[in-house]
């Protein structure tokens, strides 16, 4: 697209233009903050058992002391099993939080993040940025990588600024603009030079990074040694309008510093063919073909400990490359129905976002109009060599962060992160490998390892503490919590360990959290005819997803 009126877009603001002109706007900004208490002069955690993100195991009783928004020292008071000697105890604080029996972890990183999308609007009103903050806190994120900032990068420069003062409610954030270089998409930079100078009005704009679609390759390697140059932090979702040209590896070779979906990696791996066989009827637009086709990349590319399997790992951990995979988001295509049904569409998915996702034309990631069995399985082929690849990738040393993309494919904000968490444990992560890609290693790629992503002394108070251990079981981190039977009264409850979420400094109830997302979303289907709501899909008795009921 070459309009005259994107022309004329500030940098960074191309796509929040594109979007008002269709009528889409971004998110109705927060309230000012009226959730979670403190920063404290002096608060501590009494007891915990502590998984500090780094890949060590838990350890502990521990008393964390926190002074204003930051840790000031990990206290060993004793020995599990045996009572504490009161005078192995730091002093008292302002504020004490007990932990006995607790865990405490690092606050989540959510490496692919957006703040919404504009093309919920073309199913009704776009959830406010409340709605999407308070399932990201209420999920244990408290801190995100924004990659694209679609509702323009002034508006979201603002929120990053909100945030990092505690005015509002919400997660700190990273924020990458969308580099406008490809045909289907916004299209203003057309030579190298353009493309330099657009990277230096972005740094100067305050941004953190860039988000790429690709772009025609003299482009796109001007654009990234411009921003090495200038400290600007890089990721690209390789398209299928860009990527013959600029696979993933082509792109790391030049500086990129991380692969965003698995988009580019295949093509990477390709030896017998340069172009995926792509059917004679093909169209980009037409998103089922889009994303049909893309289920069949791995399985046409080298395969797993062939030479060039190897080779081409092999380079990717001699650049240093980062993969961000965000399973997450294209999970449904493995089994569209369980996505559809997921336990918290009815209490958690606004209207409009539900109604986005269901099979329509023109939108994205509503490609359901005719998905089918022989699809699922094909993704479910493509995930298995997918995840083969990026587990031997950690394996060898290469780092991997979690990202969840979440907004699109029947995928909620919150939901979606713990549900990438589980992913890679399929993918054979260890739990703990799992932490740490969603902390310390995500905090790394953004560059802010020194400020959060670990449980050290100096670092940024960003906390969740957990009632049990969410090692044991990924499923009690989701809002609606994990069904058990009590074995005492015969009952099914529903289980959830996140009890406490702290973002710098302020501790969040992420009970109170989840229950103002309910409200929310109750009050965007206000004069609807039940007909519309997403399905119950037949919740046990006594499950949060029952009308008023939170998870314990």
């Amino acid at each position: 697209m070459s309009d005259p009126t994107q022309l004329q877009s500030e940098v960074g603001e191309e796509s929040r233009d594109v979007n008002a002109a269709k009528g889409w706007h971004p998110p109705s900004a927060p309230a000012p903050r009226d959730r979670g208490l403190g920063p404290f002069p002096r608060l501590i955690l009494r007891g915990a058992t502590v998984i500090d993100g780094t890949g060590a195991p838990p350890w502990g009783p521990v008393d964390i002391v926190i002074e204003n928004e930051r840790i000031t020292a990990l206290v060993n008071v004793g020995t599990p099993h045996k009572p504490i000697d009161p005078k192995r105890r730091p002093g008292p604080g302002d504020h004490e939080i007990d932990c006995h029996g607790k865990f405490v972890t690092p606050g989540f990183v959510d490496a692919h993040a957006h703040i919404g999308t504009p093309y919920h609007a073309m199913s009704g009103i776009v959830p406010p940025a409340d709605y999407i903050y308070r399932l990201w806190l209420a999920h244990g994120v408290t801190t995100v990588r924004e990659m694209g900032a679609m509702g323009g990068l002034g508006w979201t420069l603002e929120q990053r600024e909100l945030s990092a003062a505690n005015k509002i409610a919400a997660p700190r954030m990273i924020v990458h603009s969308v580099f406008p270089a490809v045909n289907d998409r916004v299209k203003t930079i057309h030579t190298p030079e353009q493309g330099r100078e657009w990277v230096r009005k972005l740094a100067a704009r305050g941004a953190d990074g860039i988000k790429f679609f690709g772009a025609p390759p003299a482009i796109m390697q001007a654009a990234l040694d411009e921003a090495a140059q200038l400290g600007l932090r890089s990721g690209c979702h390789h398209a299928q309008m860009a990527v013959t040209r600029v696979n993933a590896l082509k792109s790391a070779r030049w500086g990129l510093t991380s692969s965003e979906h698995y988009y580019g990696l295949p093509e990477a791996l390709f030896e017998d063919r340069v172009v995926q066989s792509f059917p004679t009827d093909y169209n980009y637009s037409d998103e089922y073909y889009r994303f049909a086709a893309a289920g069949q990349t791995f399985m046409q590319a080298a395969q797993p400990g062939s030479a060039k399997w190897r080779q081409v790992m092999d380079s990717f951990l001699e650049l240093g490359h980062t993969f961000v995979p965000t399973f997450n988001i294209y999970d449904a295509n493995r089994d569209l129905m369980r996505a559809r049904r997921a336990d918290w569409h009815d209490q958690y998915t606004w209207k409009a976002v539900w109604k986005y996702f269901q099979p329509q034309r023109g939108g994205h990631g509503a490609y359901w109009y005719r998905w089918s069995t022989t699809n699922e399985i094909e993704w479910k082929q493509n995930y298995r060599l997918w995840m083969q690849f990026i587990n031997e990738y950690k394996n060898q040393g290469g780092r991997v962060c979690a990202g969840s993309d979440s907004g699109f494919i029947y995928q909620i904000y919150g939901f979606g992160f713990i549900r990438e968490l589980e992913l890679l444990q399929e993918a054979g992560f260890h739990p703990i490998e799992v932490l740490r890609a969603a902390t310390s290693q995500s905090a790394a790629l953004l560059g802010i390892d020194d400020d959060t992503g670990s449980i050290d002394v100096q670092k940024r108070a960003d906390l969740l503490i957990h009632n049990q251990n969410p090692l044991t079981d990924f499923k009690l981190l989701f809002g609606t919590g994990a069904m058990r039977l009590n074995d005492e009264t015969a009952q099914v409850e529903w289980q959830r360990c996140l009890e406490t979420t702290i973002k710098s400094g302020v501790v969040y109830d992420t009970a109170e959290l989840l229950a103002d997302v309910r409200n929310m979303v109750r009050d965007s289907w206000a004069g609807d005819p039940d007909g519309e709501r997403p399905p119950l899909g037949g919740s046990p008795a006594g499950s949060p997803c029952d009308d008023g009921q939170a998870a314990p």
